[in-house]
């Protein structure tokens, strides 16, 4: 604005430099709420929202307000009700967690322990998943699940009290109830997998299979890369371990990868033990049993076979 006026006319006369003068108070103006618009404001604050009502607003027609006060609004007749007043609705108290309960197991904690919590929780139906040793938001929801079921305050947490409740109601879990060989029943090994050292993962189980001359020695859930970045099928050959790799790209752990395809591996996944399918990679293959996964590590070898498909 200011270029033109020296350059385009000379001098203007005062009505110009006022009307100038205005154009580039509205300009700076609708830049400023433009941009503004454009900030993300956090949760609570004041420009969230509407602004409050004044203090001389109704509350609710008539009903009291935040500061107890009636409304001066009248009601619609002057004359009394007669209709009979509702009784009072009384609500259950809600159980709160008792003060000497100390906390055993909670979100983050991991372990034999939260395996057999896990499996004794599956027994009576809260837990819809074979154990991982890992307590994350679903073992969070399937304690707050039974604990509710049992007047217990709905804490999320494995206290000593909701702890020897579950004792109380299951059984000593067995050695396959702790450690199921998968969630899902393993698929028919595709035939590219029944010759020589293989690495066989199917998408459509969303299992992986450990096969030597085409017979399953252990088998592991699996999960995959996303629409936007899918794990590639086809037959590969592990060409590098590395077994505590982290991403150069996304600078997150992938232990005891094994790749085979560029910069996809077959690895641990943490998020996964935590979350299970909700989640995925960004193309590599992810594992959720730590213990088997390293096992797996241990006996796989440069140039061994990997199927996916």
């Amino acid at each position: 604005m200011i270029r033109s006026s020296r350059t385009g006319r000379g001098h203007a006369d005062g009505g110009g430099r006022g009307a100038g003068a205005a154009s580039a108070a509205v300009a700076v103006l609708a830049l400023v709420a433009v941009t503004a618009g454009c900030r993300a404001e956090p949760a609570g604050s004041a420009s969230a929202g509407p602004s409050a009502p004044p203090a001389s607003s109704p509350a609710d027609d008539g009903k009291p307000g935040a500061d107890g006060t009636r409304s001066a609004t009248p009601s619609a007749s002057s004359e009394p009700s007669t209709k009979p007043k509702a009784p009072p609705r009384t609500t259950e108290p809600t159980p709160s967690a008792d003060p000497r309960a100390e906390v055993l197991m909670a979100t983050g904690s991991q372990g034999k322990r939260v395996r057999e919590l896990q499996a004794r929780l599956r027994q009576i139906g809260h837990f819809d998943r074979s154990p991982t040793g890992y307590y994350g938001s679903v073992t969070v929801a399937a304690v707050q699940s039974f604990q509710g079921k049992r007047g217990l305050a709905r804490t999320g947490r494995t206290d000593s009290v909701t702890w020897q409740k579950l004792l109380g109601m299951t059984r000593t879990p067995t050695a396959a109830e702790l450690n199921p060989p998968t969630t899902r029943p393993a698929a028919k090994p595709d035939k590219r997998c029944m010759t020589g050292r293989v690495i066989c993962i199917s998408k459509n189980s969303r299992t992986l299979s450990w096969m030597k001359d085409g017979t399953v020695l252990s088998s592991m859930d699996v999960r995959f890369g996303s629409q936007y970045t899918p794990t590639r099928e086809g037959a590969f050959s592990v060409y590098w371990k590395s077994r505590h790799h982290v991403s150069s790209i996304y600078h997150t752990a992938m232990p005891y990868a094994m790749f085979f395809s560029g910069g996809q591996a077959v690895h641990y996944s943490s998020d996964f033990a935590a979350r299970g399918y909700s989640g995925a990679s960004h193309g590599c293959v992810n594992v959720r049993d730590e213990a088997k996964i390293a096992s797996l590590f241990d006996q796989v070898r440069n140039g061994d076979k990997v199927v996916v498909y």
